[in-house]
């Protein structure tokens, strides 16, 4: 259940994570990550993750809750105030004077999680991404085909620092993540233990994307956005994989480059989603 409280400063320490959003480290620290903008929120809502606070605007407030029955039980504030005071708030373009501050979820070991997945699995590791936007791109690439599990290597950005969880669209709240302390190890163990192909998406892989087996267990890496994927990572994939490419053009943004191949995996078992609008 939910209480409003009527603010008119950003001083009370409750607050504190509203004010210091050029600060994600801090967040991560306290486990916590911050959702911004309508859908964003909604979507957390609709999840169940556990909600600490909410900030919004009376004309938010109405529309969100005013209007519809989220049948949470978990208790937090959401605290109100006016446009011009939300507009202080670093980013408001973005968030419009709608945010929330939720846990970061405990994240279930990969072992345990195997068996839930589909058959065959389909995973994606990231491999030294640092733009937190990028991540949350490939994160919703992922929920739009269908991927099982992400793992997040030890030298990618979190998905749930601030700027992620909004290019994700407030998909990361309905996928499995896995942070991997050594990814080379693990992929190790999905190759020998699950029979699970490690596809390295790389430029200059000598295998073209339509020629790629994607049909049984398969893990698509994804490495840095300049240097790509690492010499160590490389070692333990079982193909490298391109996406062919004119002469104009060497590479795609990995993000762009992960839908490409999501899709492409995807249509190989048999999409049979039905079409959906676009959304943005």
């Amino acid at each position: 259940m939910y209480r409003t409280r009527q603010i008119t400063s950003l001083d009370l320490p409750e607050l504190e994570p509203y004010r210091t959003l050029r600060r994600p480290l801090e967040h991560r620290k306290q486990g916590i990550f911050v959702a911004e903008g309508e859908k964003v929120v909604r979507r957390l809502l609709d999840s169940g993750l556990t909600i600490v606070s909410m900030l919004m605007t009376p004309e938010w407030f109405q529309q969100v809750f005013e209007a519809e029955n989220w049948g949470r039980e978990d208790s937090f504030d959401v605290f109100l105030g006016e446009r011009k005071l939300l507009e202080s708030i670093v980013g408001y373009r973005l968030h419009q004077g709608i945010l929330a501050v939720a846990i970061v979820p405990a994240e279930s070991s990969l072992q345990d999680a195997i068996p839930t997945f589909s058959k065959p699995h389909l995973l994606v590791a990231l491999d030294g991404i640092v733009s937190t936007e990028n991540v949350g791109v490939i994160v919703r690439n992922c929920a739009a085909f269908g991927v099982d599990g992400i793992l997040v290597g030890e030298t990618t950005s979190s998905p749930y620092l601030r700027r992620a969880v909004r290019n994700s669209m407030g998909t990361i709240f309905r996928l499995p993540v896995f942070s991997v302390s050594n990814l080379v190890t693990t992929l190790s163990g999905l190759r020998s233990e699950y029979g699970t192909t490690i596809v390295a998406a790389d430029p200059e892989g000598q295998i073209s994307i339509y020629a790629a087996d994607f049909s049984g267990n398969t893990c698509i890496v994804f490495g840095n956005e300049g240097s790509g994927l690492s010499s160590s990572i490389l070692e333990v994939c079982t193909i490298r994989v391109a996406i062919p490419m004119l002469k104009e053009a060497d590479s795609l943004n990995v993000a762009n480059a992960g839908a490409v191949f999501l899709y492409e995996a995807r249509r190989r078992r048999d999409f049979t989603a039905e079409p959906q609008s676009t959304q943005k």
